[in-house]
């Protein structure tokens, strides 16, 4: 489903020069669940915004990044509205940076249909309860606005905004921030849930070694812009290899241990 092959990203600012992603080759299957995993600065969330050709003006981007036979480094501006929404979707980090703070929830997901799907009146407004529904929301949540509900609802509605328009990739940052034990453990649920339901293929972005052990078929570890080791949760967690997946792993088990104290 997507290729990426040889890709490297440098920042250019204020006549600094940082090279954010090194070389990085990976094959993500269609219907898995990819975790990448890393530090803060490691490149993971850089290789997201690649994937939805959002990267800002002036970086210097090398390699191929092919979805469905086509780069995404090469294609037109027009090219690349048709692919976000309809092919690839964000969750962003932050549930509240989906939502503007004076639009109801149902007015954001009725823009993304009225502009990518061509929905509109009773349609769209039928189509968001369904979306919200799918997601474990009631009707009434549409007619709220995001300050007004949880962190967890919160997260639910920009999954549900993310799914509008039945996106075949589904790119979620960080989509257990800031949340409880028990509301990550929904919202990690909801997102395994959907992707046997709806086919989808799912890639989240975490520094959370455990969480993304938790629901991945295969976790892509990262460090310093590049990928340190790759395996199944059981061969990243039971046999580490690279010094940087020992830390992490190490990490994990001194978090459990100091929990079950």
């Amino acid at each position: 489903m997507l290729d990426i092959r040889n890709l490297s990203v440098r920042y250019n600012s204020m006549g600094r020069t940082t090279d954010a992603v090194r070389g990085v080759s990976l094959h993500i299957e269609k219907g898995t669940f990819t975790g990448l995993v890393g530090e803060s600065g490691s490149g993971k969330s850089t290789i997201m915004m690649a994937a939805l050709g959002l990267l800002p003006p002036r970086t210097e981007i090398t390699g191929e990044l092919i979805y469905k036979g086509s780069d995404i480094l090469r294609m037109s501006d027009r090219e690349l509205r048709n692919l976000r929404w309809k092919e690839i979707a964000l969750v962003p980090q932050g549930a509240q940076n989906s939502f503007t703070p004076v639009m109801k929830i149902k007015s954001h997901i009725e823009e993304v249909l009225n502009v990518h799907s061509n929905k509109i009146g009773v349609e769209a407004e039928e189509e968001v309860v369904r979306l919200l529904g799918e997601v474990g929301l009631d009707a009434g949540i549409k007619e709220r606005y995001p300050h007004e509900l949880s962190g967890g609802q919160k997260q639910r509605a920009a999954i549900a905004l993310a799914l509008a328009c039945s996106p075949a990739l589904l790119l979620a940052d960080e989509p257990t921030t800031a949340l409880d034990v028990i509301v990550q453990a929904e919202i990690l649920e909801l997102l395994s849930r959907l992707r046997k339901s709806k086919d989808l293929s799912i890639i989240i972005v975490t520094h959370d070694l455990p969480l993304a052990a938790i629901v991945c078929d295969r976790l892509i570890v990262m460090k310093d812009g590049s990928i340190a080791e790759t395996g199944s949760p059981c061969e990243i967690v039971n046999a580490p290899v690279h010094a940087h997946t020992k830390e992490l792993v190490k990490a994990m088990f001194r978090q459990r241990d100091e929990e079950n104290v």
